[in-house]
């Protein structure tokens, strides 16, 4: 029998006669030895040694419960049609009850402005190094950016751990998602470049809109209070006497990302 596999030069080749059990049993076994012997990388360690971007703000339990009412009474943003039309697309695929699923969809969203503009910053960065200052200033929003980035990507890491147990359908749960990400993406990026002020009003809009949705969720499930998270994601986003808490720092976390956005529509452009 003939079998491929890959010379030291990376080129396939073909040998004759089928490699034993035998054989590959103690290549595995060899290979897992070395992955177990290979240290980190340089970089690898120096960022495991810093303690994660969880949330941006931690708050205590009461300071937590305070920010929540807060947000239940205060008045949403009026929301470009934009946004509307991204909100009634959700309530349209994942219904206008409040679920962890809609929540975890929402989340996966989220991410992408954030990806957008670092994107578009760093080729400004490379347009304008000429300009150590100018692109000094470019490159502290590509870092902004970033940090906004990886925050919601604990979010959408958390949501997906609540929600593991649920049985989600391969279209709603994976394909519908990523199509409304990239839409997202693609609206976003585009409204960067051509008037950055749109694309970070959309994103306030967003993120004002998932700010709420989080209160009201927390306040519908009075349940949650006595339910401690101690999850996968304790050391990197901390831990919480409540899953009430927990979902509450997330909605408080949204809403630093709506001030953030709003600031920015201040001074939309690089400069």
């Amino acid at each position: 029998m003939t079998y491929a596999t890959a010379d030291a030069s990376g080129s396939l080749v073909t040998i004759e006669g089928a490699p034993s059990s035998e054989r590959v049993g103690q290549d595995e076994c060899e290979a897992v030895s070395v992955s177990q012997n290979v240290r980190p990388g340089p970089v690898t360690e120096a960022i495991g040694s810093r303690a994660p971007f969880g949330p941006i703000e931690r708050l205590s339990h009461e300071e937590l419960v305070a920010a929540q009412a807060a947000t239940l009474v205060s008045p949403k943003r009026r929301h470009s049609w934009a946004a509307k039309i991204l909100f009634r697309i959700m309530d349209a695929l994942y219904g206008r009850d409040r679920s962890l699923e809609k929540f975890r969809v929402l989340e996966l969203v989220a991410r992408v402005p954030y990806q957008a503009w670092e994107h578009v910053a760093y080729v400004a960065v490379t347009h304008t190094a000429s300009e150590p200052g100018f692109a000094r200033q470019v490159f502290n929003r590509v870092r902004t950016a970033r940090w906004e980035q990886d925050n919601e990507q604990w979010h959408l890491l958390i949501m997906e751990e609540l929600t593991a147990g649920q049985r989600r359908g391969l279209l709603r749960s994976r394909l519908i998602p990523q199509i409304l990400a990239f839409g997202y993406y693609q609206l976003s990026w585009i409204l960067y470049v051509v008037r950055p002020k749109w694309s970070y009003r959309l994103n306030a809009d967003f993120e004002d809109h998932a700010e709420h949705e989080y209160a009201l969720l927390v306040r519908e499930h009075p349940e949650w209070e006595a339910i401690r998270y101690e999850g996968e994601f304790t050391e990197d986003f901390g831990a919480y006497d409540s899953l009430a808490d927990l979902l509450r720092q997330i909605g408080y976390d949204e809403r630093l990302h709506k001030i953030e956005s709003e600031q920015n529509m201040l001074t939309p452009r690089f400069g």
